[in-house]
Protein backbone atom coordinates (compact mmCIF):
# COMPACT_ATOMS: atom_id res chain seq x y z
CA UNK A 1 0.00 0.00 0.00
CA UNK A 2 1.02 3.21 -0.96
CA UNK A 3 0.38 5.74 1.46
CA UNK A 4 1.59 9.91 1.32
CA UNK A 5 5.35 10.36 1.89
CA UNK A 6 7.35 13.37 2.35
CA UNK A 7 10.40 12.49 1.00
CA UNK A 8 12.57 14.20 3.29
CA UNK A 9 14.45 11.83 4.87
CA UNK A 10 14.53 7.81 4.88
CA UNK A 11 14.19 5.44 7.36
CA UNK A 12 17.44 4.77 9.73
CA UNK A 13 17.26 2.23 12.74
CA UNK A 14 18.92 3.61 15.42
CA UNK A 15 20.90 0.71 16.72
CA UNK A 16 21.82 0.13 13.54
CA UNK A 17 24.42 3.61 12.81
CA UNK A 18 27.91 3.89 12.76
CA UNK A 19 29.20 4.98 16.40
CA UNK A 20 30.80 8.09 17.21
CA UNK A 21 31.70 10.70 20.18
CA UNK A 22 30.64 13.67 21.91
CA UNK A 23 33.62 16.05 22.08
CA UNK A 24 35.96 14.97 24.93
CA UNK A 25 34.19 11.60 24.48
CA UNK A 26 31.21 12.40 26.14
CA UNK A 27 28.03 10.33 25.31
CA UNK A 28 24.86 12.42 26.35
CA UNK A 29 24.14 16.15 24.94
CA UNK A 30 22.17 17.98 26.93
CA UNK A 31 20.52 21.14 26.77
CA UNK A 32 17.57 23.22 28.02
CA UNK A 33 15.40 24.60 25.45
CA UNK A 34 13.34 27.70 26.39
CA UNK A 35 10.49 29.19 24.45
CA UNK A 36 10.39 33.18 25.46
CA UNK A 37 7.30 33.90 22.91
CA UNK A 38 5.40 36.95 22.39
CA UNK A 39 1.48 37.17 21.31
CA UNK A 40 -0.65 39.93 19.50
CA UNK A 41 -3.56 41.61 21.72
CA UNK A 42 -6.92 39.32 21.14
CA UNK A 43 -6.07 38.96 17.93
CA UNK A 44 -4.43 36.05 15.69
CA UNK A 45 -4.20 32.13 17.96
CA UNK A 46 -2.53 31.33 20.98
CA UNK A 47 -3.06 29.08 23.72
CA UNK A 48 -5.54 29.55 26.81
CA UNK A 49 -5.04 28.45 30.30
CA UNK A 50 -8.99 27.54 30.48
CA UNK A 51 -8.73 25.02 27.26
CA UNK A 52 -6.60 21.68 26.84
CA UNK A 53 -7.09 22.46 22.94
CA UNK A 54 -4.78 25.14 20.98
CA UNK A 55 -7.10 27.90 19.00
CA UNK A 56 -9.28 29.50 21.83
CA UNK A 57 -10.52 32.64 21.25
CA UNK A 58 -8.12 35.47 22.04
CA UNK A 59 -8.70 38.37 24.89
CA UNK A 60 -7.43 39.97 27.60
CA UNK A 61 -7.34 36.76 29.83
CA UNK A 62 -5.01 34.69 27.91
CA UNK A 63 -2.80 37.42 26.23
CA UNK A 64 -1.91 38.57 30.00
CA UNK A 65 -1.49 34.73 31.11
CA UNK A 66 1.05 34.34 28.28
CA UNK A 67 2.64 37.59 29.12
CA UNK A 68 3.41 36.92 32.48
CA UNK A 69 6.24 34.83 31.04
CA UNK A 70 7.54 38.02 29.51
CA UNK A 71 6.68 40.78 32.68
CA UNK A 72 8.09 37.51 35.18
CA UNK A 73 8.78 34.29 34.26
CA UNK A 74 11.40 34.39 31.62
CA UNK A 75 13.69 36.37 34.24
CA UNK A 76 13.10 33.42 36.69
CA UNK A 77 14.03 30.63 34.36
CA UNK A 78 17.14 32.71 33.61
CA UNK A 79 18.43 33.11 36.80
CA UNK A 80 17.49 29.20 37.36
CA UNK A 81 20.07 28.56 34.57
CA UNK A 82 23.09 30.70 35.97
CA UNK A 83 21.70 29.13 38.97
CA UNK A 84 23.10 25.63 37.71
CA UNK A 85 25.74 27.49 35.29
CA UNK A 86 23.10 25.18 32.35
CA UNK A 87 23.86 26.95 28.74
CA UNK A 88 20.08 28.05 27.20
CA UNK A 89 18.64 27.65 23.97
CA UNK A 90 16.11 30.12 23.24
CA UNK A 91 13.29 29.69 20.79
CA UNK A 92 12.68 33.69 20.38
CA UNK A 93 9.54 35.61 18.55
CA UNK A 94 11.83 38.12 16.59
CA UNK A 95 9.47 40.76 17.54
CA UNK A 96 11.24 40.35 21.36
CA UNK A 97 13.70 42.56 20.16
CA UNK A 98 11.13 45.52 19.70
CA UNK A 99 9.29 44.83 22.30
CA UNK A 100 11.28 43.60 25.59
CA UNK A 101 14.98 44.45 24.39
CA UNK A 102 16.06 43.84 28.34
CA UNK A 103 15.47 39.67 27.87
CA UNK A 104 17.29 39.49 24.97
CA UNK A 105 20.06 41.90 26.51
CA UNK A 106 20.16 39.38 29.04
CA UNK A 107 20.56 36.26 26.67
CA UNK A 108 23.25 37.89 24.48
CA UNK A 109 25.15 38.62 28.48
CA UNK A 110 24.61 34.81 28.90
CA UNK A 111 26.36 34.03 25.80
CA UNK A 112 23.19 31.76 24.72
CA UNK A 113 22.00 30.93 21.65
CA UNK A 114 19.02 31.93 20.03
CA UNK A 115 16.73 30.06 17.69
CA UNK A 116 14.20 31.76 15.18
CA UNK A 117 11.28 31.23 15.88
CA UNK A 118 8.77 33.09 14.29
CA UNK A 119 7.68 36.83 14.30
CA UNK A 120 5.14 36.30 16.63
CA UNK A 121 3.84 33.11 18.11
CA UNK A 122 -0.13 34.40 16.88
CA UNK A 123 0.67 33.72 13.29
CA UNK A 124 1.16 30.46 11.62
CA UNK A 125 3.09 29.28 8.87
CA UNK A 126 0.81 27.00 7.44
CA UNK A 127 -0.68 28.13 4.43
CA UNK A 128 1.92 30.46 3.95
CA UNK A 129 2.58 30.84 -0.32
CA UNK A 130 6.01 30.35 -0.70
CA UNK A 131 7.32 34.01 -1.40
CA UNK A 132 5.38 35.25 1.59
CA UNK A 133 7.18 33.05 3.49
CA UNK A 134 10.69 33.89 2.17
CA UNK A 135 10.00 37.07 2.99
CA UNK A 136 9.54 36.44 6.24
CA UNK A 137 12.16 34.30 7.53
CA UNK A 138 14.34 36.68 5.76
CA UNK A 139 13.27 39.57 7.86
CA UNK A 140 13.36 37.12 11.08
CA UNK A 141 16.66 36.69 10.10
CA UNK A 142 17.54 40.30 9.60
CA UNK A 143 16.40 41.30 13.02
CA UNK A 144 18.04 38.45 15.06
CA UNK A 145 21.33 39.34 13.02
CA UNK A 146 21.12 42.92 13.17
CA UNK A 147 20.61 42.86 17.43
CA UNK A 148 23.12 40.03 18.43
CA UNK A 149 25.47 40.62 15.42
CA UNK A 150 25.78 36.64 14.60
CA UNK A 151 22.98 35.05 11.91
CA UNK A 152 21.07 32.47 13.72
CA UNK A 153 22.14 29.16 12.89
CA UNK A 154 19.12 27.20 14.21
CA UNK A 155 14.92 27.40 13.39
CA UNK A 156 11.98 26.26 15.44
CA UNK A 157 8.69 26.94 13.62
CA UNK A 158 6.33 28.95 15.73
CA UNK A 159 4.03 26.66 17.36
CA UNK A 160 5.79 23.99 14.87
CA UNK A 161 3.74 24.93 12.06
CA UNK A 162 5.77 24.57 8.42
CA UNK A 163 4.58 24.57 4.72
CA UNK A 164 5.68 22.15 2.03
CA UNK A 165 8.79 24.48 1.47
CA UNK A 166 10.10 25.43 4.84
CA UNK A 167 13.06 24.02 5.19
CA UNK A 168 13.94 24.40 1.27
CA UNK A 169 13.88 27.73 2.34
CA UNK A 170 15.45 28.11 5.21
CA UNK A 171 18.32 25.88 3.76
CA UNK A 172 18.80 28.83 1.18
CA UNK A 173 18.50 31.65 4.15
CA UNK A 174 21.86 29.94 5.25
CA UNK A 175 19.97 28.20 8.04
CA UNK A 176 22.27 25.20 9.26
CA UNK A 177 19.57 22.99 11.50
CA UNK A 178 15.96 22.96 12.28
CA UNK A 179 14.52 21.21 15.61
CA UNK A 180 10.54 20.61 14.99
CA UNK A 181 10.31 17.56 13.14
CA UNK A 182 10.91 15.74 16.58
CA UNK A 183 11.50 11.90 15.77
CA UNK A 184 14.92 11.09 16.95
CA UNK A 185 17.28 11.04 20.15
CA UNK A 186 20.24 11.23 17.46
CA UNK A 187 20.54 13.95 14.91
CA UNK A 188 20.09 13.21 11.54
CA UNK A 189 20.28 14.91 7.44
CA UNK A 190 17.12 15.81 5.83
CA UNK A 191 16.66 16.83 1.87
CA UNK A 192 16.42 19.81 0.67
CA UNK A 193 16.20 21.39 -2.76
CA UNK A 194 19.67 22.95 -2.26
CA UNK A 195 21.21 19.92 -0.33
CA UNK A 196 20.91 18.68 3.08
CA UNK A 197 20.04 20.64 6.30
CA UNK A 198 20.72 19.11 10.04
CA UNK A 199 17.81 18.20 12.40
CA UNK A 200 18.10 17.95 15.63
CA UNK A 201 15.91 16.51 18.79
CA UNK A 202 13.86 18.14 20.15
CA UNK A 203 10.95 16.73 22.58
CA UNK A 204 7.63 17.51 22.04
CA UNK A 205 7.17 14.70 25.16
CA UNK A 206 9.52 16.51 27.80
CA UNK A 207 7.61 19.87 27.06
CA UNK A 208 5.16 21.15 29.27
CA UNK A 209 3.24 23.20 26.80
CA UNK A 210 1.98 19.15 26.28
CA UNK A 211 2.15 17.55 29.72
CA UNK A 212 1.28 20.47 31.52
CA UNK A 213 -1.51 22.19 29.67
CA UNK A 214 -2.62 19.47 27.16
CA UNK A 215 -2.47 16.64 29.43
CA UNK A 216 -3.14 18.17 32.77
CA UNK A 217 -0.51 16.87 34.55
CA UNK A 218 1.11 18.50 37.89
CA UNK A 219 4.53 20.43 37.70
CA UNK A 220 5.91 17.56 39.95
CA UNK A 221 4.74 15.15 37.15
CA UNK A 222 6.90 17.17 34.63
CA UNK A 223 9.68 17.47 36.94
CA UNK A 224 9.73 13.92 37.25
CA UNK A 225 9.54 12.83 33.57
CA UNK A 226 12.58 15.26 33.01
CA UNK A 227 14.56 12.84 35.67
CA UNK A 228 12.94 9.79 34.52
CA UNK A 229 14.36 10.85 30.85
CA UNK A 230 17.54 11.74 32.14
CA UNK A 231 18.36 8.54 34.20
CA UNK A 232 17.08 6.32 30.81
CA UNK A 233 19.28 8.33 28.45
CA UNK A 234 22.18 8.25 30.78
CA UNK A 235 22.24 4.90 30.71
CA UNK A 236 21.59 4.29 27.06
CA UNK A 237 23.99 6.22 26.01
CA UNK A 238 26.78 4.12 27.12
CA UNK A 239 26.02 2.21 24.08
CA UNK A 240 25.12 5.09 21.87
CA UNK A 241 25.51 8.88 21.14
CA UNK A 242 22.46 10.66 22.40
CA UNK A 243 20.52 14.16 22.72
CA UNK A 244 18.66 14.97 25.87
CA UNK A 245 16.56 18.21 25.54
CA UNK A 246 13.37 19.32 27.01
CA UNK A 247 10.87 22.39 26.16
CA UNK A 248 9.92 24.88 28.88
CA UNK A 249 7.66 28.12 27.92
CA UNK A 250 8.25 31.45 30.16
CA UNK A 251 4.77 31.06 31.19
CA UNK A 252 4.42 28.08 32.16
CA UNK A 253 7.56 27.24 33.92
CA UNK A 254 8.38 30.58 35.13
CA UNK A 255 5.32 30.85 37.30
CA UNK A 256 7.29 29.98 40.72
CA UNK A 257 5.24 26.90 42.18
CA UNK A 258 6.82 24.99 38.85
CA UNK A 259 10.42 26.52 39.16
CA UNK A 260 10.55 25.17 42.62
CA UNK A 261 10.81 21.09 41.35
CA UNK A 262 12.49 22.68 38.32
CA UNK A 263 15.13 23.46 40.24
CA UNK A 264 15.44 19.96 42.11
CA UNK A 265 15.00 18.11 38.50
CA UNK A 266 18.52 20.19 37.34
CA UNK A 267 20.20 19.91 41.15
CA UNK A 268 19.61 15.89 40.52
CA UNK A 269 21.11 16.27 36.99
CA UNK A 270 24.18 18.25 37.55
CA UNK A 271 24.69 16.43 40.74
CA UNK A 272 24.87 12.97 39.55
CA UNK A 273 27.28 10.43 39.67
CA UNK A 274 27.65 10.26 35.68
CA UNK A 275 27.81 13.59 34.92
CA UNK A 276 31.34 12.70 33.68
CA UNK A 277 29.11 11.43 30.35
CA UNK A 278 27.03 15.05 29.88
CA UNK A 279 27.80 17.70 27.53
CA UNK A 280 25.76 20.53 28.82
CA UNK A 281 26.07 22.02 24.73
CA UNK A 282 24.21 24.95 22.81
CA UNK A 283 22.37 23.03 19.73
CA UNK A 284 24.64 25.35 17.83
CA UNK A 285 27.61 23.23 18.71
CA UNK A 286 26.04 20.05 18.55
CA UNK A 287 24.64 20.77 15.17
CA UNK A 288 28.83 22.24 13.79
CA UNK A 289 30.25 18.95 15.88
CA UNK A 290 27.76 16.90 13.87
CA UNK A 291 28.46 18.41 10.43
CA UNK A 292 32.55 17.87 11.48
CA UNK A 293 31.83 13.88 11.59
CA UNK A 294 32.93 11.80 8.72
CA UNK A 295 30.98 11.11 5.88
CA UNK A 296 27.86 8.59 6.37
CA UNK A 297 28.43 8.73 10.27
CA UNK A 298 25.15 10.75 10.64
CA UNK A 299 21.79 9.01 8.69
CA UNK A 300 20.57 10.81 5.76
CA UNK A 301 24.14 11.41 3.23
Amino acid sequence: MKLPRHERYDLSIIDERPHYDWPDGKRLAFYVGTNIEYFAFAAGVGSDIAFKEFGATQTQRNYSWRDYGVRAGVWRMLDLLEEFSLPGAHNCSSVMYETCPQIMARIRTRGDEVIGHGRTQSERHSGMWEDDEARIIRDITDVITAHDGVRPTGWMGAGLTRTRQTIDLLKEAGYLYVMDWCCDDQPFWMKTRSGPILALPYSMEVNDGIAIMSRQQSAQDFADVIVDQFEEMIKQCERQPLVFTHAIHAHIMGQPFRLRVLREAYRHIVNHPRRDLVWFAHPRDIARHVMGLPHGIVPGI
